[in-house]
């Protein structure tokens, strides 16, 4: 007979489909089970659409439905508590009067945070909860930042070569090869949004959309506090919505936000702009004096470098301080990509 964890796991694999898609809400799968078998699964799509739990209900066929009461519900995440854009789950669950419950990861938003799995004890259904909890926990790890660290989850990103600079001769060079640019793009679009500083607009003219692959543009962040980069840059296009902190103007227009902060502290000002705007997650994809800021006030919760380890360019912009030893490296052919997670943080 197989055990709860591996529908547990079935229901995470459900979520990853709608990876970068649900912003605010989480990633959630949903799997129902009678005597061992699967009747029904669903995943959240977006936001405003129905949840989880909801699709996999819809999913079983019409001569499964009174299996329902004997059945057990599986969700990565506890059902919801509140009536946002779609009435809670749990109350949902409460009707169909399922036999048992088995529940990931706790909601830790104040508005779910114990009051789902409540609503279901109360009405006498079985409830198991924190399964597998680590890798559910892993799986809405931007939306479990945002919401007990009240900024956005970090991700760190950025080429170097083997001898450590990010260009040669302070000019943009290809440092890395068309798979890691697919790899760039496809975190591009997982991602809620990706900052840059002045300095990498101007040296690379980047239009940080997401084209490699298909995928939903993530929102753009610009810091020019002079606000010195030209309007005809591709940063300024409207294939994206992007916000200009600055230290000049506050207002909206068309697709553009701009956003006025001071230069000091201007790190901790601008997660908090961003938790106010609800944005889940951002890699950060500028230049050195960016990145360096992130690394040293340890503000990061991943780092993703691409290294060419046959590339020497002997003089240029020189990559970040950052002597950690990488989780795991994986090979995209002749390009390295290491990834750290900050465990300082854990």
């Amino acid at each position: 007979m197989k055990n709860d964890e591996f529908y547990i796991k079935r229901c995470i694999e459900l979520a990853e489909k709608a990876l970068g898609q649900t912003y605010p809400n989480p990633l959630v799968g949903s799997v129902i089970v009678h005597n061992d078998k699967i009747i029904g699964e669903g995943f959240h799509k977006k936001a405003g659409e129905p949840h989880a739990e909801i699709n996999a209900i819809n999913s079983v066929k019409d001569k499964d439905k009174h299996l329902i009461p004997e059945s057990t519900i599986y969700v990565s995440l506890e059902p919801c508590a509140h009536f946002g854009r779609t009435p809670p789950c749990s109350l949902k669950i409460v009707e169909l009067g399922f036999k048992k419950v088995v529940i990931g990861a706790m909601d830790s938003h104040d508005k779910v945070n114990g009051k789902g799995k409540k609503i279901i004890t109360d009405a006498g259904i079985e409830v198991v909860s924190e399964v597998f909890e680590d890798e559910c926990r892993e799986l809405n790890k931007r939306f479990f930042t945002y919401h007990e660290k009240k900024r956005p989850y970090i991700v760190l990103k950025w080429a170097q070569s083997a001898d450590g600079f990010m260009d040669k001769n302070f000019k943009p060079i290809q440092i890395s090869n068309s798979l890691s640019k697919q790899f760039v793009h496809q975190m591009r679009s997982e991602e809620h949004a990706i900052l840059i500083g002045k300095n990498t607009a101007f040296h690379d003219n980047p239009s940080l959309t997401v084209r490699e692959i298909e995928g939903k543009n993530p929102i753009r962040i610009l810091i020019d506090f002079n606000l010195e980069v030209p309007i005809d840059f591709k940063i300024y296009n409207n294939e994206a919505k992007t916000i200009i902190f600055n230290s000049i103007k506050d207002s909206k227009e068309n697709h553009l936000k701009f956003i006025k902060i001071e230069k000091e502290n201007s790190i901790d000002q601008i997660l908090e702009k961003l938790y106010e705007l609800q944005i889940q997650s951002v890699i950060i994809e500028g230049g050195r004096f960016t990145l360096q800021q992130f690394i040293d006030e340890n503000i990061w919760d991943e780092t993703i470098i691409f290294k060419n380890p046959n590339l020497y360019l002997e003089n240029g912009t020189e990559a970040p301080n950052f002597d950690l030893i990488p989780q795991k490296t994986e090979k995209l052919r002749d390009t390295e990509v290491l990834f750290f997670k900050n465990q300082s943080l854990d």
